[in-house]
């Protein structure tokens, strides 16, 4: 039985091999060999990179983006973005980028699927807040890209981690921040995460009635598109035309530089902006509420590993948008 069991593995892994060598591009990572911080035999109808992918759509910390949402906090409406529709939509779109350029879709997927594993309660806001509150309590910082490695290496699993493969990790940590991935997979969901979550981020803006249309910066959106699809349809084509002639995962400059200055737009009016300062102030009392009672009784913290300032941004940055409103609730 254990023979037979090998003797698939390997036949499945040399397959694979075969076809990624006849069908992905040169820059392109290969499945194997898996490189995992506790080695582990591979599985045999599973790629490593697809193996990553399912342990991250079974954690725990999956299923709670489904409870946090992007802008707004827990809107009434039904079809306002959360994290997890923004994960799968920047996974669809970044695929899609992948198979144009011929690099591995699988990879592409897990980073996708991951980047995001860390994010705290309540969108771009609930980052900023939970930063100042470390920064004036403990003296350190948060960031959603660093805290989703430590999600996926040291507190899933009941503290084992997923043993994410070397390449995975990479890219979940360097999806945004000062430092680019080491592989073009990892680079696609670097900028693609920002195309998903500005369009869609418009549409919700608009809906909950903080934007109108004719709100949007002009040149950006005559060069982009008038429309949610069209700009994303116009970023990926600008991403693989760009890609393929640079030899890198590149945007060309007039549209790069359209996409940042719609981004900047965003942060501007949507993120940070006085036109959610009600949404903005009910973040910043919830988090830094619960904040000071952990601090000051940690024994209200549940079991974990690491210093003080790291238990509370474990529990902290899990919760749900609906979790931590009753929290704060019932201090």
């Amino acid at each position: 039985m254990v023979s037979g069991s090998a003797k698939d593995v390997s036949g499945f892994a040399d397959r694979i091999a075969a076809l990624e060598d006849t069908t992905l591009a040169d820059g392109a990572t290969r499945s194997y060999p898996a490189l995992r911080a506790e080695p582990e035999p591979d599985a045999a109808h599973r790629t490593p990179f697809q193996r990553d992918r399912d342990r991250i759509v079974h954690c725990k910390a999956f299923r709670r983006l489904k409870h946090k949402t992007q802008v707004f906090i827990a809107p009434e409406g039904d079809h306002y973005r959360t994290r997890l529709t923004h994960t799968l939509e920047t996974c669809g779109i970044a695929r899609n980028v992948a198979r144009a350029l011929g690099l591995n879709e699988d990879l592409t997927e897990a980073i996708g699927l991951g980047h995001d594993l860390g994010h705290p309660p309540f969108g771009h806001i609930g980052e900023r807040v939970l930063d100042e509150c470390l920064q004036e309590r403990y003296g350190v910082r948060f960031r959603h890209n660093v805290h989703s490695l430590r999600v996926v290496e040291r507190l899933e699993r009941d503290g084992r981690g997923l043993n994410l493969t070397e390449q995975v990790r990479d890219g979940i940590l360097n999806h945004t921040g000062p430092d680019k991935a080491a592989t073009l997979e990892g680079r696609i969901v670097r900028v693609v995460d920002r195309v998903a979550y500005i369009n869609h981020d418009i549409d919700d803006a608009i809906r909950y009635g903080i934007l109108r249309e004719t709100d949007l910066p002009r040149a950006e959106i005559e060069l982009l598109g008038s429309t949610g699809s069209e700009r994303i349809d116009r970023l990926v084509h600008d991403i693989v035309e760009t890609s393929e002639e640079a030899g890198d995962i590149r945007q060309s400059e007039e549209i790069g530089e359209a996409m940042l200055s719609l981004r900047a737009f965003m942060f501007d009016r949507v993120y940070l902006g006085p036109q959610v300062g009600p949404e903005h102030r009910r973040a910043h009392d919830v988090l830094h509420a619960i904040f000071a009672r952990l601090s000051d009784d940690p024994e209200l913290l549940p079991p974990g590993e690491g210093d003080l300032s790291e238990r509370i941004t474990d529990y902290v940055s899990g919760m749900t948008d609906r979790f931590a409103l009753a929290y704060a609730g019932g201090l």
